[in-house]
This record gives C-alpha cells, sequence and structure tokens, in this order.
C-alpha cells in the first residue's frame, strides 16, 4: 500500500480528517496542486477504499452520552465464536466498537450511555444472558482525556 500513497496524497488525508467541508480551491491552495490534481486523487484514495467516507463528528456530551464503559470480554471457545460473539456485541445499543483481541481476554468493547440505569438496562443485562460469553468485567470511565475520531498520519 506504502508505493500507492505518497507524501502529497497522506497531506491530502490530514486535511480531510481535519475539516472533510475543506472546499478544494482552498486544499489545493494550500497544497500547492492544481485543483484538477486534487479531485483526481481524492476520486483515487476513494476508489482505492482509503478514504471510505465523509462524517460528521458529534460532541457525545453534548447529546448527553457522557457514561462511557469499556468490557472486556472472555469468552467461551468454539468454531468462528469470535464472528458470531463479536457480531451480537457490535448490535447492543450503544456500542461503538468491538476489537477481537488475543490475550487473557477476547473481547474489548466500547460503549456510551446516558445514565447506569440505560447502561444497565441496554447492555449489561443483555451480556449477562449471552451464552456464549464465560465472564466480562466492566470499566466505567471517569474522566476522557483525549478521544479522537481521526486517524493519526504522520
Amino acid at each position: 500500500m506504502s508505493e500507492i500513497i505518497d507524501n502529497v496524497d497522506l497531506r491530502i488525508l490530514k486535511l480531510l480528517q481535519k475539516n472533510a467541508k475543506y472546499s478544494l480551491n482552498d486544499m489545493a491552495k494550500e497544497l500547492k496542486i492544481p485543483k484538477s490534481t486534487l479531485a483526481y486523487r481524492i476520486k483515487r484514495l476513494e476508489n482505492l477504499g482509503i478514504i471510505k467516507g465523509y462524517y460528521t463528528q458529534i460532541d457525545p456530551t453534548a447529546l448527553n452520552l457522557d457514561y462511557v464503559v469499556i468490557s472486556l470480554i472472555k469468552a467461551k471457545y468454539g468454531k468462528d465464536y469470535h464472528i458470531r460473539l463479536g457480531s451480537k456485541l457490535g448490535e447492543l445499543p450503544g456500542v461503538w466498537g468491538v476489537y477481537f483481541v488475543l490475550g487473557e481476554i477476547d473481547f474489548i468493547v466500547m460503549a456510551r450511555y446516558k445514565n447506569r440505569e440505560e447502561f444497565m438496562e441496554n447492555f449489561l443485562e443483555k451480556l449477562m444472558s449471552m451464552p456464549e460469553i464465560e465472564r466480562s468485567s466492566t470499566q466505567v470511565v471517569v474522566k476522557i482525556i483525549k478521544e479522537s475520531p481521526n486517524l493519526v498520519i504522520w
């Protein structure tokens, strides 16, 4: 993939990640490349699947979604258990991240809720009723130090 992406592409990605509504004219001026070249490169990055979409960043606290939990899940092993259980975990209301990991635990699940009651009803009770789960440990986030939806590009 590194042969496909050059420094100009990386600079384009950084700018789009910072502001997906950045005009082609302004980006072309900042990058010091023709607007047609910029448009071609963006389309190419989309076609390669490097740019997967454009999103609006929403402040979760503005929607009162500041009860953040991280659950560490130990699953019962079986054929394709990680695919089946991972999909079930991803469908739970409030879940925004499911990671299959190696080590003592099998999954890390990240979710947001309005309060403890919503967390209990929409997540914890459903988690406890899943027969594929051996055990879980849930951490409640007290303070978010850093959180960003952006990929770190050097």
